[in-house]
């Protein structure tokens, strides 16, 4: 009888569901654009991808190398995301959104090694730059999701442990990069006489949900588990860009 256990969602459970909502975002954003319902619930994705990032660089047995993986499936990715994305080979302006966790990774380390010396105005210093250059950085170099991107990352590392206060911190900062500085379209509802708007950019919040309900576990793993879910990005996002030519 398992009557009073919590309910937790694994690793494994939380890329699923992110690349899951990532395709239906990505189905509006180019084969079936017009339904909605698919870009508000892959609106989901990208906080539970931010997280994971950060997951990743706590647990990996190698940072090198999963920081060597993460620039390889970056360089590979970048034809499909510009054929899905711009319908060109060649699209500068936007950089698909392995570039943004990886500039997120580098601000990640740097802060731990600032930690680690133990100095506590080195630690602040180096946040409060981190935060600026990933600002300006993010801006800069047009990656996916721009500075938003790479700050919603930092957000769940500088408040990684699981406190009531750090999900509250979680939840503020979420709702001011999704609601303030993204922004964008909004939904009129009328209910019972009033008229309401919903961002939407705010069902982003919704990932705080599986977020908060990850208790560290790793889940199913393999190795073909693994590249499954580091080739999804590119491969999903090729044959999305082909089929814009054909439909």
């Amino acid at each position: 009888m398992n009557k009073g256990k919590n309910i937790e969602i694994t690793s494994a459970g939380l890329h699923i569901m992110a690349m899951v909502f990532m395709l239906c975002d990505h189905l509006w954003g180019t084969v079936v654009p017009g339904n909605d319902w698919l870009t508000c619930i892959g609106r989901i994705s990208f906080p539970i991808f931010a997280f994971m990032i950060v997951e990743g660089y706590f647990h990996t047995g190698n940072l090198k190398k999963y920081v060597k993986r993460l620039f390889l499936f970056a360089l590979i990715s970048e034809i499909p995301f510009n054929l899905a994305m711009g319908s060109r080979l060649f699209y500068p302006v936007h950089q698909n959104v392995l570039w943004s966790f990886l500039m997120a990774i580098g601000f990640i380390h740097w802060n731990e090694k600032a930690r680690k010396s133990g100095k506590k105005w080195k630690m602040a210093l180096t946040a409060v730059i981190s935060v600026i250059l990933a600002y300006l950085l993010g801006i800069i170099t047009m990656v996916d999701f721009y500075h938003a991107g790479v700050l919603t990352v930092l957000v769940f590392y500088f408040f990684r442990n699981r406190k009531w206060y750090n999900y509250m911190a979680q939840f503020i900062c979420l709702w001011y990069i999704n609601m303030e500085i993204l922004g964008g379209y909004s939904y009129q509802l009328n209910i019972l006489g009033q008229t309401y708007f919903v961002a939407r950019q705010g069902f982003a919040l919704l990932a705080l949900i599986p977020i908060w309900l990850y208790r560290g576990r790793q889940g199913y793993h393999t190795k073909a588990f693994q590249h499954f879910c580091y080739w999804f990005y590119p491969v999903h996002l090729l044959v999305l860009g082909l089929l814009k030519f054909v439909l």
